[in-house]
């Protein structure tokens, strides 16, 4: 089956337009919508150039603390040769609209939607938008977690298109996720995956736990339960899940999809 990325909308609002959005930011979770995506909240990186992004996620003490995401757009012509700043830095790239032309050490990766590509620290890489258009990707950066006696993971790039989905068990090929990497490899400390629910598929408990969420809506419609809430999601929606937000979800009448963060296969912080 074909798929679909939603990206920002950009741009702005009429003037005449009402304020009834969804945007939302409690004690347990943010929704940023699609339609709060617009010109006027997105940033510029150094070194990074006819480059911008709209930063969906950063660590806040107090709330989620693991990670950072990115939605970048690259104009013609535009890229980096120095992408990332911090040595420590992890990352992940998903591309969700146009090409792009990765340089991963040494090796030159033409990533099209649903081109994915796992960047450990200190990776050697570079990033250009050598197409006519605009391209879009997902950035997810976390500060590696080093394991005394485990080596760091390696880099490495595919596509969604050539990965299987997981089907979970007893859920007649209904509600399933696409892994990028194996739970049990305990280099990684994070995940950056893609869920699955056929239509009218459903997330039958709350789930409730110690890892935080990044939850982008790649395509489809759902009903998703965010602490006490259920909060109607569409596709370009953001979810920031704190630890222990409870969470479930009933999709809608398409195929429903996003792309998640979690962070894993770590001790705890202990305050001593």
């Amino acid at each position: 089956m074909s798929a679909s990325y939603a990206t920002p909308i950009a741009g702005l609002p009429a003037q005449m337009a009402l304020h009834t959005g969804r945007a939302t930011f409690n004690e347990a979770y943010a929704l940023i919508p699609r339609g709060v995506m617009r010109d006027i909240v997105t940033s510029y990186l150094p070194h990074w150039r006819d480059t911008r992004l709209w930063i969906i996620a950063r660590p806040m003490s107090g709330f989620a603390e693991t990670f950072s995401q990115y939605i970048v757009e690259v104009a013609p012509g535009g890229g980096s040769e120095r992408p990332e700043q911090n040595p420590e830095a992890e990352g992940v790239i998903f591309v969700v609209e146009g090409d792009l032309v990765l340089t991963l050490e040494g090796i030159v990766h033409q990533l099209k939607p649903g081109g994915y590509a796992f960047l450990p620290p200190g990776a050697n890489w570079s990033l250009v938008n050598r197409s006519p258009e605009p391209a879009r990707f997902h950035w997810v950066r976390k500060r590696y977690e080093k394991v005394d006696g485990i080596d760091m993971p390696s880099a490495f790039v595919t596509n969604e298109q050539d990965e299987p989905i997981r089907w979970m068990p007893d859920t007649n090929e209904r509600w399933g996720t696409t892994r990028f990497v194996e739970p049990t490899d305990l280099r990684h400390d994070m995940h950056v995956n893609i869920v699955t629910l056929e239509p009218g598929a459903v997330i039958p408990f709350e789930e409730t736990h110690v890892m935080e969420h990044g939850l982008y809506v790649l395509e489809g419609k759902a009903v998703y339960r965010l602490n006490r809430d259920w909060v109607e999601v569409e596709p370009g929606d953001f979810m920031w899940l704190r630890a222990f937000c409870p969470q479930a979800c009933y999709a809608g009448p398409e195929r429903f999809r996003y792309l998640l963060y979690k962070d894993v296969n770590r001790h705890a912080k202990l305050p001593f």
